[in-house]
């Protein structure tokens, strides 16, 4: 990588740590349950001035049911779920127009951060979900080493291997406003939606916490009067 691209990366790594992380992640060790909490949830954002960040969303925008997911790169129960749910969910009911699904970033750290900034580089939802799904399906090898500067190398390989150029991660990685943006937006849109863990999802207003496949096509045909 890039020696630039370091630097600029390791300056949004002090940003995102001097403001701080409001989320507790699930304990590793939990089991993978389906537990509804908390009253309905907003799933929006509270602050005009965050509209400008772009929710990631795939399916039917028209769609009755809105699902919003709430994930951590770094969270192992999140790429568990991308890595097994995901995949029939997106294709039972998000390809055939029967949900709209959204994917809202949360920052436990400074690395996912990072991810969802070289995510959101090209402003197009469909590199941002390619790169999602390289994220979280080779998550333990990028965040196997301690060396905070070979996990950001993994990262920016990832990105690169999306189409992205070292321009453009230099551009991304160096924009600081954006990266305060991001911070501000997760924070709010967590604290409207009650977000206490990862996953989380909200199901037309409805705070979930991480489930099966199975599981999750039994809330969603209830929502979808199946």
């Amino acid at each position: 990588m890039n020696s630039r691209v370091v630097l600029l990366a390791v300056g949004v790594l002090v940003l995102a740590l001097g403001i701080g992380f409001m989320v507790y992640e699930q304990d590793n060790s939990a089991p993978v349950t389906t537990i509804p909490a908390g009253p309905e949830s907003q799933t929006s954002p509270v602050n005009p001035a965050e509209a400008s960040v772009k929710d990631m969303a795939l399916g039917n925008p028209m769609a009755q049911v809105q699902v919003v997911e709430y994930a951590s790169f770094t969270c192992p129960h999140c790429a568990s779920f991308h890595n097994n749910a995901f995949k029939p969910l997106k294709e039972s009911y998000i390809d055939t127009g029967k949900i709209r699904f959204v994917f809202r970033e949360v920052y436990f750290d400074q690395f996912g951060l990072v991810a969802s900034m070289i995510g959101r580089c090209s402003g197009d939802s469909a590199d941002y979900f390619n790169f999602v799904d390289k994220v979280f399906g080779q998550q333990q090898e990028w965040m196997a080493s301690r060396d905070g500067n070979i996990i950001l190398n993994e990262l920016v390989k990832l990105g690169k291997s999306v189409g992205l150029n070292d321009e453009q991660l230099q551009a991304c990685l160096g924009d600081e406003a954006k990266s305060e943006r991001l911070i501000n937006w997760y924070q709010q849109n967590a604290k409207a939606d009650g977000i206490r863990s990862t996953p989380s999802f909200v199901v037309n207003g409805k705070l979930m916490s991480n489930m099966s496949f199975e599981e999750f096509s039994k809330v969603l045909d209830k929502e979808l009067g199946l």
